[in-house]
């Protein structure tokens, strides 16, 4: 079966505002403030929480590993607590998702988001179900860009990886894809912008997510 596997941070949906929020938590229990800015640190959220420790601490003048360790189980706590106040799919994604079930590929998710947190995201934004896999980062003992999270997710969702594709938004996502051996369609709607997707020089990119379909169509047929 023809098979598109989704990442989910800044892919599918802007989830930055929740996850500077749980920083920015640490941040003033640390006595610093709201260290992280929404507007300009989107890319650094996208990255993942201990990015986000490590920028502010820096930031701040007070980084050390030990900091980052003892307050990373904090910030998921306080992301969890407020998980989807500020994230939205992108536009177009339930349509572009629905429409390439409809045209009979099946579709999965693979993040390097703790797989517990993922799962409670895309049920509080209601697309869980259309979604045949998930894959997150504490799943497998490896994550992206290793190839075995992708495999999982393509084969949990009852694919070929070798009928594939992994839709994305990083420089992680391109490895993945490579290193799978599979096509890479990456959006340029992202925090990261569309030069830093261009540069990359993934096998398609899309703008938003109508153009989706027949991306993948010419890619998969």
């Amino acid at each position: 079966m023809r098979t598109v596997i989704f990442d989910l941070d800044g892919t599918l949906a802007d989830t930055s505002g929740d996850l500077i929020a749980a920083a920015n938590f640490c941040f003033d229990a640390m006595g610093a403030g709201a260290v992280l800015d929404p507007a300009t640190d989107a890319g650094t959220a996208l990255r993942g929480g201990r990015a986000m420790l490590t920028l502010g601490l820096t930031r701040i003048g007070r980084m050390d590993d030990a900091v980052v360790d003892r307050w990373y189980p904090e910030l998921l706590r306080a992301y969890e607590d407020a998980i989807d106040v500020h994230t939205v799919l992108y536009p177009g994604a339930v349509t572009a998702v629905q429409a390439l079930l409809d045209n009979g590929y099946r579709t999965g998710v693979c993040t390097n988001k703790p797989a517990g947190l993922a799962e409670i995201l895309l049920r509080c934004l209601g697309v869980r179900d259309l979604f045949g896999s998930m894959i997150g980062a504490d799943t497998l003992p490896v994550r992206k860009p290793d190839p075995a999270p992708y495999v999982a997710a393509v084969t949990g969702a009852g694919g070929a990886v070798g009928q594939s594709c992994l839709i994305g938004d990083t420089v992680t996502d391109r490895k993945t894809a490579a290193a799978a051996g599979v096509p890479c369609v990456l959006v340029t709607f992202g925090p990261l912008g569309a030069a830093e997707m261009v540069a990359l020089e993934p096998e398609a990119l899309i703008g938003h997510f109508d153009e989706l379909l027949p991306v993948v169509g010419q890619l998969l047929g």
